[in-house]
């Protein structure tokens, strides 16, 4: 039970950080998605860190990985928003927005997690 508390105390403190990214970030005018987008990498990154962490310090719990990685990491980033994102840009016909934010959200997002394993891993 305590472990659901921790995923979900994380989770909490993640996506409301999300929701005031997205509200600061994302603007109506432009239609790019930047506030989903900065959370996705910024929380790759971040769960890069983290579990590198883990993975080098044995002496981090359990329960500490879960709250951050799996709670806070999980509701900081956005698979669905991301998803819901490319099909406003897919309904509209905006396939070049689609393609950019697609490719550049897979890439940095992938990126930012090895970044973030490396940076721990040679520190």
């Amino acid at each position: 039970m305590k472990q659901l508390a921790l995923v979900f105390i994380g989770g909490g403190f993640g996506s409301v950080l999300r929701y005031l990214i997205s509200k600061w970030l994302n603007s109506p005018s432009s239609g790019i998605p930047y506030g989903t987008f900065a959370a996705n990498i910024i929380g790759s990154f971040l769960i890069g860190i983290i579990l590198g962490y883990v993975v080098k310090n044995e002496n981090i719990s359990e329960t500490t990985a879960l709250l951050l990685a799996t709670g806070f990491c999980g509701g900081f980033t956005t698979f669905s928003t991301f998803a819901y994102e490319n099909h406003i840009f897919l309904k509209s016909g905006d396939f070049a927005s689609f393609a950019i934010y697609t490719l550049a959200s897979i890439i940095l997002g992938f990126l930012a997690v090895f970044l973030g394993i490396w940076l721990v891993k040679f520190n």
